[in-house]
């Protein structure tokens, strides 16, 4: 008799057997990418030899923890893999991120990716983008400005709060989460928000996966590469 898995977990690990010796890896941030992540630990103690780069504080305290060997833009100028998951992808391989208030630094690691691996569960996968609140990270003088600019391009805005504070990125923005669903036109409205002066980045992340590895709770993987 079956017992049901983790789809999250059965992706995640999936994803890091795909990791070779001596490569350089990207660690990505949430709750998928920590199954990655910890898989990846047990494989540097079975003696495989990587180095990394996380995309968060949170990530690289696992790692070190872990005994994988985090380096820095200096050491490495390009990546392997990177292992991330997302709040939401299309069928154009267009990913909607920054649930977990990473993405600055996740879209900076992955613009250096030969091969950004998407790891999700089921019900990550959309048709259109944007019923998950998209990220907008922005600096927190004139943060009312992007808000206000948000709205009048028929969008709606919250500021994202934790313990009843505005929330605060590792790299010491807010971020605001907002609704544009549908989505439309995914690359356009990156770069019309990315205009906006006080925006730092935002979750739309367009032609930067290339592989998608959707995990099941039989244990199963569907892995789909971009065309």
């Amino acid at each position: 008799m079956s017992t049901e898995q983790d789809p999250k977990a059965v992706s995640g690990t999936y994803a890091a057997n795909l990791v070779a010796d001596g490569m350089a890896v990207g660690l990505g941030t949430g709750s998928t990418a920590r199954f990655a992540i910890l898989r990846l630990g047990e494989r540097v103690k079975e003696g495989l030899n990587i180095v990394a780069i996380p995309t968060s504080e949170a990530s690289a305290t696992l790692a070190k923890e872990l005994g994988i060997k985090l380096v820095g833009f200096n050491e490495v100028n390009q990546l392997d893999i990177t292992i991330d998951g997302a709040d939401e992808i299309d069928a154009d391989f267009n990913m909607l991120k920054g649930g977990g208030g990473a993405l600055l630094r996740e879209k900076v690691v992955a613009s250096i990716t030969k091969r950004q691996i998407c790891i999700v569960d089921p019900n990550k996968v959309v048709e259109k983008l944007g019923k998950f609140p998209l990220p907008v990270e922005v600096v927190k003088f004139g943060w009312e400005v992007v808000a206000n600019r948000v709205t009048s391009m028929g969008g709606k805005y919250t500021v994202r709060q934790r313990d009843g504070q505005n929330y605060v990125t590792d790299n010491g923005n807010y971020i605001l989460d907002c609704d544009f669903y549908p989505i439309e036109n995914a690359p356009e409205l990156e770069k019309t928000l990315k205009m906006i002066p006080g925006v730092v980045e935002v979750g739309l992340f367009i032609n930067l996966a290339h592989t998608l590895i959707m995990g099941h709770s039989n244990g199963e993987c569907t892995v789909r590469e971009r065309q």
